[in-house]
C-alpha cells in the first residue's frame, strides 16, 4: 500500500489518497507531467510492478486498454483526494480514522497491520494525541485492537457504521 501525501512548505503533509493493488503511483507521468505534487510513501512490504518512465510512455501510447486503465486510475485518484479533503473538513476524527482503516484494509486485504500513532497522525493531519483518543474510542467499542503499533480490525461492520459516509462514497467510485 502506498500513501499519497500533499506536502506543505514546512514539510508537513496530509494523506490525500491510498494506492493498493487496484491502482498505480505515477499518475502525473501518465498525464504528461514530469513530476507530481504529492509524495508517495510505501507503507509496508509487498509486491508491486515497476516500469521505467520511457517504457511506460511507449506502452501508454500504443495500448488503448492500458490508456483506459490509467485514465480510470487518474479519475479515482482525483475523486478520492477531493472526497478526503471534504472529509477532513467535515467529519470528526473517530469517523475519519474508521474510514482510513477501512480503506487501508481494502488495499492490503488483511485485518491486521502495523502503524505508529505518529504515522497515522501524519496521514490524517492531526496530532498524535488525537489518534490515541480516536483509536481508544474505537477499541472501547470493540471495533479494533491497537497495541504497540499493531492495529487489528475486529468488527468490520461496526467500523463501517462508525465511519463517515465518505468511505461509502469512495467505495462506490472504485466499484463503478
Amino acid at each position: 500500500m502506498v500513501s499519497l501525501l500533499a506536502v506543505t512548505e514546512r514539510g508537513g503533509g496530509l494523506e490525500v489518497g491510498l494506492v493498493g493493488r487496484e491502482g498505480m503511483v505515477g499518475i502525473a507521468r501518465a498525464l504528461g507531467v514530469p513530476s507530481s505534487p504529492v509524495r508517495a510513501i510505501v507503507q509496508g512490504a509487498g509486491s508491486a510492478m515497476r516500469v521505467d518512465a520511457a517504457r511506460f510512455d511507449r506502452e501508454l501510447a500504443h495500448s488503448r486498454p492500458l490508456r483506459l486503465q490509467v485514465d480510470r486510475c487518474a479519475y479515482l485518484t482525483m475523486a478520492t483526494a477531493m472526497q478526503v479533503a471534504a472529509c477532513n473538513k467535515a467529519h470528526v476524527l473517530e469517523a475519519r480514522l474508521a474510514r482510513w482503516l477501512l480503506m487501508t484494509q481494502d488495499r492490503v486485504s488483511s485485518d491486521k497491520f502495523r502503524f505508529t500513532q505518529e504515522f497515522i497522525a501524519l496521514m490524517l493531519g492531526v496530532r498524535r494525541a488525537g489518534v490515541n483518543e480516536g483509536a481508544a474510542a474505537l477499541q472501547r467499542r470493540k471495533l479494533i485492537r491497537y497495541s504497540r503499533g499493531t492495529m487489528q480490525i475486529l468488527d468490520r461492520a461496526g467500523l463501517l457504521a462508525a465511519s463517515c459516509t465518505c468511505y461509502g462514497i469512495i467505495r462506490k467510485l472504485e466499484n463503478a
